[in-house]
């Protein structure tokens, strides 16, 4: 039980590291670039996902005995469907709610990270 809850804390630590760097491109990109922001989260959710990715792979879970290859293309898959549920979820609760988008988008990472990543990642991309 406690290394399971170590290891909640570290893709956590991963995952705000890899958000923050997604919220910092979607910011720049929407409000600086004038990209629609559906269209941010999809560019910054993919960086957000390389990074990710390599600090899961080598300290959150530590599964470095499967080819980075296999990891990867398990990873891929994940993030078109956390990009998916994130910017669709984001896109149809800012247009009726008319919440901000950055408040939408928060709510969003919270239910995918949790509900759909850290599921996907605990048992099927870094499972040993």
């Amino acid at each position: 039980m406690k290394k399971h809850i170590i290891t909640i804390g570290k893709t956590q630590v991963s995952a705000f590291l890899g958000g923050l760097v997604d919220w910092a491109l979607l910011i720049f990109l929407t409000d600086y670039c004038h990209v629609f922001y559906t269209f941010s989260i999809i560019i910054a959710g993919f960086v957000g996902a390389v990074i990710n990715f390599t600090i899961n792979r080598y300290w959150s879970f530590k599964a470095t005995n499967e080819q980075k290859r296999i990891q990867a293309s398990k990873f891929f898959i994940m993030v078109l469907g956390s990009i998916f549920f994130k910017s669709t979820g984001t896109t149809l609760l800012t247009q009726n709610t008319r919440l901000n988008y950055k408040i939408s988008k928060l709510l969003m990472d919270f239910i995918v990270s949790f509900g759909f990543n850290f599921p996907l990642q605990k048992y099927w991309i870094f499972r040993k």
